[in-house]
């Protein structure tokens, strides 16, 4: 969760650019956490925060690393004020986890038979067509999947 905004934090230059996507961004992960979770698994309930806060991530990297659209003073602020997952971010610069879905989902202490998940195998090699993350909900993030 961001820290809260104060008048004492200086914003960097741009800040006024990605703020209002940031807050439409923090408006729906506050829905998604006040949801009801009736008639839902215990997993389910969860799988909106993570996308959410997947996409939080993702617009920021997308901004600073493809775009370059924002500066360095300003990417380094969003991630110390957790505006982003900073180690999401370090996966995603690293081949082969381009597309990883969650930090979790590739974590072999967290999966059965010391392995990853199933959403990181790519889709030519699975047994079954359509699966879903237990962690995340994640449908396929393998990097040769398109």
């Amino acid at each position: 969760m961001p820290k809260i905004k104060t008048n004492r934090v200086k914003y960097p230059e741009g800040w006024e650019l990605i703020e209002p996507t940031l807050r439409e961004l923090e408006q729906k992960m506050r829905e998604a956490e006040s949801d009801t979770h009736e008639g839902k698994r215990k997993c389910e309930a969860l799988w909106p925060i993570f996308k959410i806060s997947h996409q939080k991530s993702r617009y920021i990297y997308d901004l600073y690393y493809r775009r370059k659209a924002i500066s360095k003073e300003l990417y380094d602020f969003c991630i110390e004020q957790k505006h982003a997952d900073a180690s999401l971010i370090a996966k995603w610069k690293k081949p082969g986890f381009e597309r990883l879905c969650c930090v979790r989902c590739m974590q072999p202490k967290d999966h059965n038979f010391g392995t990853t998940c199933v959403c990181r195998v790519p889709k030519h090699l699975r047994e079954e067509k359509v699966i879903e993350c237990i962690h995340c909900g994640c449908r396929g993030c393998a990097s040769g999947d398109s």
